[in-house]
């Protein structure tokens, strides 16, 4: 079910308007729309419950899907008192207060589970303040945050507690929650089936968001029932969760970098346009693309790299909207080139050398001498002018003495690596040859 508001329906005055979500609210697990994964026979709320062992949790996911919901009826099948509060609110002082309420709690043999939404927001000095209550049985932590709990949860918080993840609601789940705000209003949603599809694409997979929608739309008088186009006229397309900041912006990104990667024009262009309708910075984007061309392409299309370059010097020449066509351009001529991370192997191999071998001075003979006591040192003595041998290659070796020669770059056999291949066999042979 939806993640809904916190009070309860027995806090409001008779004949005070209620929100459909919070008429909604379910009263017993079973009545949660979605989140099977955790709410399933086999799910670990379900095993948890049935073993009589419920444990300290964080539930991560997208707004609207159930967090405080899921919460409140853990906290009525264990018989748990429930608190709420948010980290945006609430400090030091007020966790306080909640604490030693709970330690009262406890005496008198009742208690507490404790719901903090985005718990994510709390430092790390406050995330630290829930542990020894946690550890004695004080409170039992239920946190929610959209954010990733391995990134913004102390490692000591996520070491005492599950972490679950609640997902989107999908189509159907939708759908049936639609049903039941029908059901509860006695209304039939005025909007034939393409109208309906689009109410529901425009909650996005947020509960809240489409009961929202559907007690506006029930509450409107026509004559027939509303298309897509008459909807949408009505209806201000709710804008798609992104977060330029965070996760969805890290989520989106690697879609898109992973799509060029698999040579999967059509989803590359997909996810980049999905960014830029989130709000994403175009410019973002195109040092991105710049980044794949060296990362991903390399030298299988010496061309990519002028290309992302070109195409974002155009969008700066442009600007927006138009601008991004160029950068679309870019992405697709991506995906389809040949791909070779051989450049980037060999850069991180040759990183890993160059700390291994520290200091490591290179050897003499490929060294200046400008001074007669660097020639008495041995600078550049034997040293072999490539270009008078009859191949241009003299087979020298460049690399510091003590160190064993490294094979760091291993061309592919695509694009225009295949080439390189080549050339790099021939070079391999003429040295064997000059060291035979």
């Amino acid at each position: 079910m939806a993640d809904l508001f916190g009070a309860s329906a027995a806090s409001v005055p008779d004949g005070a308007h209620r929100p459909l979500a919070d008429r909604l609210r379910p009263t017993k697990l079973g009545e949660v729309i979605g989140q099977r994964q955790v709410l399933g026979p086999e799910g670990p709320l379900t095993v948890m419950l049935g073993a009589g062992a419920l444990s300290s949790l964080v539930f991560w996911g997208p707004p609207g899907v159930g967090k405080t919901t899921i919460a409140r009826l853990l906290a009525d099948e264990t018989d748990l008192h429930f608190v709420q509060i948010s980290a945006i609110f609430s400090g030091v002082p007020e966790l306080r207060k909640v604490f030693d309420a709970a330690k009262i709690r406890r005496q008198n043999g009742q208690g507490t589970l404790l719901f903090v939404d985005e718990i994510h927001r709390f430092n790390k000095a406050q995330q630290d303040g829930f542990l020894p209550h946690m550890e004695d049985g004080t409170i039992l932590l239920v946190g929610a945050t959209t954010e990733n709990p391995s990134f913004e949860l102390n490692r000591a918080v996520l070491s005492r507690a599950q972490v679950l993840v609640l997902e989107r609601l999908d189509a159907d789940d939708l759908e049936n929650l639609a049903r039941r705000a029908e059901e509860e209003l006695e209304v039939k949603l005025p909007l034939d089936p393409s109208a309906r599809q689009a109410l529901l694409d425009m909650a996005d997979g947020d509960g809240r968001a489409l009961l929202n929608l559907i007690e506006q739309v029930a509450a409107w008088t026509v004559d027939q029932p509303l298309d897509s186009a008459a909807l949408g006229k009505r209806l201000s397309k709710r804008a798609a969760q992104y977060d330029k900041g965070g996760d969805e912006h890290y989520n989106l990104i690697s879609a898109l970098h992973k799509s060029v990667r698999g040579s999967d024009p059509d989803a590359a262009v997909y996810w980049f346009a999905r960014m830029l309708e989130g709000g994403e910075d175009p410019r973002y984007l195109a040092r991105r693309i710049v980044r794949m061309a060296v990362e991903d392409i390399g030298l299988a299309d010496p061309q990519a790299q002028a290309v992302c370059l070109q195409c974002w010097d155009t969008y700066e020449r442009l600007g927006s909207p138009e601008g991004e066509l160029a950068l679309s351009q870019a992405v697709i001529y991506l995906a389809l080139a040949p791909k070779s991370n051989a450049n980037y192997v060999a850069y991180k191999g040759a990183r890993r050398a160059a700390k291994a071998t520290g200091s490591a001075p290179p050897p003499k003979h490929i060294l200046n001498a400008p001074t007669a006591l660097m020639k008495d040192q041995g600078y550049g003595a034997g040293y072999a002018y490539d270009h008078d041998a009859e191949d241009g290659f003299s087979g020298q070796n460049y690399f510091p003495d003590e160190m064993e020669r490294p094979s760091l770059y291993q061309p592919v056999e695509r694009g225009f690596e295949r080439d390189l291949k080549k050339r790099l066999d021939y070079f391999a042979k003429l040295r064997t040859q000059r060291e035979s």
